[in-house]
């Protein structure tokens, strides 16, 4: 093997030499519970040396695709059905990110601040006086690339950066949802539901329709007998009652917008810390009509410091949104960004979703 050709990315070697690995492990070439190749072994067929061996083996071990057995050497304990996958063969990693705010304790469990502070010092020290930029009014796209390659990866969304948007926090789009439609719509909020989202409508001198909540979502009685054309949801443990949408709820709430050619806004909080086995699945995914806007934040994932969060639009939507929108400045500094985007394309944050995962599910 020549190892020059092997290794051609720019990242470094041992992180390379993970992703092979690891995809090795998850395309079943290693299959459960067999034994892993001696760190010798690897070395001596990729050509490095046993530290960068070793390096690539820690992460395998950290985030759970090995375990070393005294005496016995080391073993796939990785199973399909049990993980949510980090770095991806299928999306090239995107360079650096910035985020620029101090972060104090982090409400995320287990969160690798030591990561994140030294992300941040590698930011400044390679992108300098470009952190001083102005951004594009809708984010950075070294983020916004970054963001779109980490949901086709880990929750199988198939969109562009360009249907990205960045702000700071998500009660900054839930105003600018309210100017993109317009107060000619009728909107509808479930209940009970996160006091800030009626607060901020409410602020846009929107009065939200309040439909009520059962153990799986939105009674179907009162979603058909709303007015409304633009609906917001939780869908994944609503604030403060805990109940997460069943998978046909989901579906009827496309059908819903679908029949009256209205909208839904899917606010995803807190969703990656899901314990299932599975990523949860999104209601943008079964929508194939371009009736559903996503968006996320990173205030759970990674700190309430951190005040970014990303708005999924539907295709069809970019130009209505570019229009009576687009004169507003992104307001996330340009550092905060590039950290960000980073941290997520080093596969770090995605290392830290699958470790809070596999805590919570040995804590059922």
């Amino acid at each position: 093997m020549d190892t020059k050709d092997f290794f051609s990315g720019t990242q470094p070697i041992y992180i390379q030499l993970y992703e092979h690995l690891k995809q090795r492990i998850t395309d079943g070439t290693y299959p459960y519970n067999s034994r892993f190749p001696s760190k010798r072994v690897i070395s001596d067929r990729f050509g490095v040396s046993l530290i960068t061996v070793e390096h690539s083996l820690e992460l395998l071990y950290e985030e759970g695709y090995l375990e070393a057995r005294e005496r016995s050497g080391s073993f796939v304990i990785f199973r399909e059905e049990d993980f949510l996958t980090t770095a991806s063969s299928q999306s090239e990693s995107v360079p650096f990110a910035d985020i620029s705010m101090p972060l104090p304790a982090s409400d995320a469990p287990d969160f690798p601040v030591s990561s994140y502070f030294k992300i941040m010092r590698r930011v400044i020290t390679d992108y300098g006086s470009i952190l001083l930029s102005r951004v594009p009014h809708s984010g950075a796209p070294i983020l916004r690339q970054a963001i779109a390659d980490y949901l086709a990866r880990s929750r199988g969304l198939k969109v562009k950066a360009e249907q990205i948007y960045i702000g700071a926090g998500s009660e900054y789009f839930y105003g600018l949802l309210v100017q993109l439609f317009g107060k000619e719509h009728t909107f509808a909020i479930e209940t009970p539901s996160y006091e800030k989202i009626e607060q901020v409508y409410r602020a846009h001198d929107v009065d939200p329709e309040l439909l009520p909540l059962s153990d799986n979502g939105i009674r179907s009685h009162a979603l058909s007998a709303s007015h409304a054309d633009i609906l917001h949801i939780t869908p994944y443990r609503s604030f403060p009652s805990g109940i997460s949408t069943s998978a046909s709820k989901r579906r009827e709430y496309v059908r819903w917008a679908e029949s009256r050619n209205g909208y839904i806004i899917e606010d995803d909080f807190e969703s990656e810390f899901t314990p299932s086995k599975k990523p949860e699945e999104t209601v943008f995914s079964l929508s194939s009509g371009g009736c559903v806007l996503y968006l996320n934040s990173f205030t759970k994932t990674i700190s309430p410091a951190a005040r970014i969060s990303y708005l999924v639009l539907p295709e069809s939507l970019i130009p209505r949104f570019e229009e009576r929108l687009g004169f507003y400045s992104c307001t996330v500094p340009a550092f905060d960004q590039y950290v960000l985007a980073e941290f997520i394309s080093s596969g770090e944050f995605e290392r830290h979703i699958n470790r809070v995962r596999r805590k919570k599910r040995k804590e059922l």
